[in-house]
């Protein structure tokens, strides 16, 4: 198969695309670099610098390459941002989104795999979230990632489009080759490391939750257990493949979590870093923010049932061990100048 990767040198995609390369596949990553680093693309793929939201670019580089399907990474991700510039996130995250799938229909290519997000629950009324329940996002990007899922509905009915759409809750971890970096850093894991690292303390937002330790609970993925959901997904989406659709006819995305179904609290992260570095792990509490639900876990048994997946990296150990160990061998990140980090008494 040959696949268009959009952000596919970021660090989600990065990752995804080594499994696909892995796996057998051709990859054409898609990127314009604004979030991600040239250094992530495979090698034995090709980088193409450029934006999803360019339909003739997309068009061209579909047809060129014959695409099978897409594995669209490509996003704007921050919440607080998308609060502050809603603008932005819709006209990339949906408009954009838009765009990438009228090129295409254009071209032909009628299979997709989205990357979602847990956000376009909002604040669950249950735990663990199943696919199904009710979509209530209480934020800019939530709401942009629910509408290109509604997009993608749509497409199927009316275009044949064969889609499957993976709501990731908290990504986490590294392989030997791809760590997490971004521009800003908002994540937990990497942000309690570069404390450790002698970076600015961690800030924990509330300590008073109805949780056992009083910090909020999440549920969190190790980023090569991501990726082979994704290659999963896209095997999913053959005209052949029931589970996406009958062969001629209407189509519906399928709808996967994509969890460990067990949740650790924001204390327990810092306990494991703290276990594996050697250093206790800097932090102040303040305030909760508005919005933080006590617990987001997720329900991963339609991903288990129906794609055959299942998370093989899930403890704590293995995600921040890996995102440790990643650090440690890559003191300066990338190499550009803002991927670089202090280095602390830990280094």
């Amino acid at each position: 198969m040959r696949i268009l990767a959009t952000g596919g040198a970021g660090y989600v995609g990065g990752v995804s695309v080594d499994a696909l390369i892995e796996a057998g596949h051709d990859v054409v990553i898609l990127d314009d670099l604004t979030t991600g680093h040239a250094a992530i693309a495979n090698p034995a793929a090709r980088l193409v610098r450029g934006s999803y939201g360019d339909g003739e670019l997309v068009r061209a580089l579909l047809a060129e390459e014959h695409v099978d399907a897409i594995l669209h990474c490509a996003a704007r991700s921050l919440v607080g941002e998308s609060l502050q510039d809603p603008a932005k996130y819709y006209r990339d995250n949906v408009a954009g989104g838009i765009t990438l799938l009228e090129a295409a229909r254009a071209a032909g290519v009628r299979r997709l795999v989205f990357s979602s997000t847990a956000a376009t629950y909002g604040v669950p009324s249950r735990t663990p979230i199943e696919e199904d329940d009710p979509l209530r996002p209480i934020n800019t990007y939530g709401e942009t990632k629910r509408a290109f899922e509604g997009a993608l509905h749509w497409y199927g009915q009316a275009y044949g489009l064969r889609s499957v759409v993976l709501r990731y809750f908290n990504v986490a971890g590294a392989t030997e080759r791809v760590g997490e970096v971004h521009r800003p850093e908002t994540h937990l894991i990497p942000n309690a490391l570069r404390a450790v690292e002698g970076g600015p303390p961690l800030t924990l937002f509330g300590a008073d939750y109805p949780t056992p330790d009083g910090t909020p609970v999440r549920d969190y993925i190790h980023v090569a257990d991501l990726a082979d959901a994704h290659v999963a997904a896209l095997l999913a989406t053959d005209p052949a493949d029931a589970r996406t659709g009958p062969a001629d006819g209407t189509c519906a995305p399928l709808i996967c979590n994509l969890g460990t179904s067990t949740g650790f609290s924001v204390r327990d992260v810092l306990a494991a870093a703290e276990r594996i570095t050697g250093i206790p792990v800097p932090h102040t509490v303040g305030p909760r923010r508005a919005g933080d639900p006590p617990v987001l876990v997720a329900s991963n048994a339609r991903a288990r049932a129906v794609l055959g997946w299942q998370a093989s990296r899930s403890s704590l150990e293995a995600m921040i061990g890996s995102a440790w160990a990643w650090r440690r061998a890559h003191p300066s990140g990338y190499g550009d100048e803002e991927s670089a980090r202090p280095r602390g008494p830990a280094a």
